[in-house]
């Protein structure tokens, strides 16, 4: 079976479904990544598996999506714009049915350029609210008052809770930034984003186009259609490998965009300086926190994603519509 060619609003639509879905599945493992990499100081969490069973047991099983709206409302214009801008940067740059390597690098470049335009105020948002929760552990909990009177109570006394901080939420934190910093105070980390994001996409689609390739028959310039199995694991596969690959970068990112610190906790100039600070205070192996959550966070949204188009929801949406 041929490849078929897929219209731009198909496209589109398709990223869009991969995104919602994709999130909705991986959310609480993505809010664990990002409190693990903020972790500096007092470590709250040890792993990912302590951090979503004390965020359940601390905030309830919504807690751990803490964040989903933001990502769930922006998700489908980022991802549309990621997976179609690819494919119209890899059909320009075909030349007689053949697309070099270094063509399938430059599509992967100019898609992961694209996308920083969505990415980085859903980032700077989603990160906000999903490291409140982090924070609010790391607060103290103050000592009892000790009761006025001579007489003291022979029961024992009741163990002091912390006043809950009140949630932060992405309306306020939005009008909060562009009243105090303005749109700029939205695209905060937006080089890290962006030294993130590229790279990420230059290992991605190329990894993803010659994995699906792998054991298909190319007549003439025509190339057979890899079955759905082949298309999920090589979008999970390349998903993986790209998000462990660029993780110290994400854990930069992370650090650039978060606004409220604990205590004793570094806050960052910029790029150069958040590096040298991270391996001057934590060692190399900071950089690599929440590698494993990427790469689980990573690998199903692309497999979904690439699933997805497979199954041609938007050809099928578009085809009710019309």
């Amino acid at each position: 079976m041929a490849e078929k060619k897929v219209s731009l609003p198909a496209k589109l639509i398709n990223g869009g479904v991969a995104g919602l879905v994709g999130v909705t599945c991986v959310f609480p493992i993505d809010l664990a990544k990002t409190r693990l990499q903020n972790q500096q100081g007092v470590q709250v969490y040890k792993g990912m598996l302590d951090c979503l069973a004390k965020t359940v047991r601390s905030e309830g099983y919504f807690g751990c999506y803490r964040g989903a709206a933001v990502n769930l409302t922006l998700v489908t214009p980022e991802k549309a714009i990621k997976l179609a801008a690819n494919d119209i940067f890899r059909q320009k740059l075909t030349k007689d049915g053949h697309l070099p390597l270094w063509g399938e690098v430059l599509a992967g470049c100019g898609a992961g350029t694209c996308q920083v335009v969505v990415t980085t105020p859903m980032e700077m948002l989603k990160i906000q609210l999903q490291d409140a929760g982090r924070l609010t552990a790391q607060r103290p909990v103050p000592a009892p008052a000790a009761a006025p009177g001579p007489a003291q109570s022979l029961a024992a006394p009741q163990p002091a809770r912390p006043s809950p901080a009140p949630r932060p939420s992405a309306t306020g934190i939005t009008v909060e930034l562009l009243k105090t910093r303005g749109l700029a105070g939205l695209y905060r980390g937006a080089g890290a984003t962006l030294i993130r994001d590229v790279p990420f996409s230059m290992i991605y689609f190329p990894l993803f186009a010659n994995l699906n390739a792998l054991g298909r028959e190319k007549v003439g310039d025509v190339q057979a259609r890899a079955p759905f199995w082949q298309s999920f694991l090589a979008g999970c596969g390349a998903g993986s490998v790209a998000a462990v690959a660029v993780t110290p970068l994400d854990v930069i990112k992370t650090r650039l965009q978060t606004l409220q610190k604990g205590d004793g906790e570094d806050t960052y100039k910029g790029i150069v300086d958040c590096t040298r600070r991270i391996m001057a205070r934590e060692g190399p192996s900071a950089f690599l926190k929440g590698a494993a959550c990427r790469a689980l966070v990573i690998a199903p949204l692309f497999g979904i994603a690439q699933g997805v188009y497979f199954l041609g929801v938007g050809e099928t949406v578009l085809g009710l519509l019309g």
